[in-house]
């Protein structure tokens, strides 16, 4: 079974996501997320 979850996260390339393994997929998404948060912290609130 651990390696079917591996297979699938890691290795298998998934169309709904442009043919990428969901591993790298979710990587990028939380790298995008990080970045945002410290560019919002970059900018002075107006309240």
């Amino acid at each position: 079974m651990t390696e079917y979850a591996d297979w699938f996260n890691r290795r298998h390339l998934h169309g709904e996501i442009g043919l990428g393994p969901p591993a790298e997929f979710e990587d990028g998404f939380y790298r995008q997320q990080t970045g945002a948060t410290k560019d919002e912290a970059l900018v002075p609130s107006l309240r």
